[in-house]
């Protein structure tokens, strides 16, 4: 039978530190919030914040603001935009990927547990690394590609069903809460496009005025890169912004299907 260990510093520590609420408070949430520092050489732990809900904003990612202003000015964690739009603050709160911002803290669990996304390497506490991540977005060449000038000279003009068409695609913020929910991205991230990357990549396939579909089809043509896909769904379960990546995925598919008829 194989075994499997942890390296000796990703093992959490089972002495976190705790942060009470201020004396007198009544309505208090306890929160368990990963924290990793490569700098101290310590590893991992959980630290619990008692949070005074009266006094704080209704999403979790207000209750991280609070935690860091007020009790442990070392947190950290991404944030921008506070509004489902930058995809900053995605981790994984009671056990699911999602945004911090968008996340109501009367959705969670009573006791609430925060970690960083999974699969992804930590740079500290709950912000991942995601160079590899944008290095696959890179791959697939994100802009429009052309070999013709356009008609006026200025503009590439869309009909209104042609634009409909990315409806569901152009959407994505890159959050990665899809890529980092799906186990064929976990075991073969190397090669394996994931979730968010191949919906990008449709979303330039789907683009009537793109020129390069042949090109296209021909770098996502391969086992790994786009055929790890199980169809397994989490990818479309957990997408805070209510897309289908499972979907673009088949689309894919069906296109390098329909090209070799």
């Amino acid at each position: 039978m194989a075994e499997f260990t942890l390296p000796k510093n990703s093992k959490i520590n089972s002495k976190g530190k705790t942060n009470k609420a201020p004396a007198g408070a009544t309505n208090v949430k306890s929160f368990k919030v990963y924290r990793y520092d490569p700098d101290s050489g310590e590893n991992p732990r959980y630290d619990t914040f008692e949070v005074d809900l009266d006094t704080c904003g209704p999403m979790v990612l207000d209750a991280l603001i609070k935690m860091k202003n007020e009790q442990d000015p070392s947190l950290t964690f991404r944030r921008s935009c506070r509004e489902g739009i930058c995809g900053s603050c995605s981790m994984n709160i009671d056990g699911r990927n999602t945004l911090a911002c968008t996340h109501a803290i009367e959705d969670c669990n009573k006791d609430v547990q925060i970690t960083p996304l999974p699969h992804m390497e930590v740079i500290k506490d709950l912000v991942p690394d995601f160079t590899h991540f944008y290095a696959q977005y890179a791959s697939i060449k994100p802009w429009l590609q052309t070999v013709t000038p356009p008609p006026s000279g200025k503009e590439r003009l869309q009909s209104p069903d042609d634009r409909a068409k990315l409806d569901g695609l152009y959407e994505c913020i890159l959050c990665a809460c899809c890529s980092t929910s799906c186990p064929s991205y976990w075991w073969n991230s190397d090669k394996f496009l994931g979730p968010a990357i191949l919906l990008q990549a449709y979303r330039w396939l789907a683009d009537s005025r793109d020129e390069m579909t042949g090109e296209r089809l021909d770098e996502l043509e391969d086992p790994f890169r786009l055929y790890r896909c199980h169809t397994i769904m989490n990818c479309s379960n957990v997408c805070p912004k209510g897309l289908s990546p499972a979907r673009a995925i088949a689309e894919v598919k069906k296109m390098v299907v329909e090209r070799q008829l």
